[in-house]
């Protein structure tokens, strides 16, 4: 019997689209306003889901907590009120996407979740835009 546990969180980031080897001209072009060099921000909603089988001695796929912690500690703390292209790592080398946010966010977290358990991490970046990844 699988069961699916989610946590909601929340950050609030800047970002800028681009990509350093093309023209401005043609960051412009596929980014539009995204690509303000100036940048710009969101208010992120992550919703993180752990799909399992019931521990049949804790009646948990996961402990709310556990999970609770882990977003605060890898994801929030990382994201939350940074600059994603200038202050967090991850985007050195990587267009901060929101795909690829949620690819950063699911690789960070999927070390801590058992291997035996589905890993799901829906971000919306906008209450109309959103992506999911559960991993390759």
């Amino acid at each position: 019997m699988k069961v699916t546990v989610s946590r909601k969180a929340h950050f609030n980031a800047a970002h800028r689209l681009y990509r350093k080897d093309w023209s401005m001209e043609q960051n412009d072009l596929v980014f539009g306003k995204c690509n303000n060099p100036n940048f710009h921000g969101h208010n992120y909603e992550l919703i993180v889901s752990v799909t399992g089988e019931i521990d049949q001695e804790t009646g948990f796929v996961i402990d709310v907590k556990i999970l609770s912690d882990l977003i605060k500690e890898h994801i929030e703390n990382a994201f939350d009120h940074k600059n994603l292209n200038l202050d967090v790592p991850d985007f050195e080398n990587l267009n901060p996407t929101a795909e690829n946010i949620a690819v950063v966010i699911w690789n960070k977290l999927r070390k801590y979740i058992d291997a035996n358990k589905e890993l799901e991490v829906v971000l919306y970046e906008t209450p109309r835009n959103f992506v999911s990844y559960k991993g390759n």
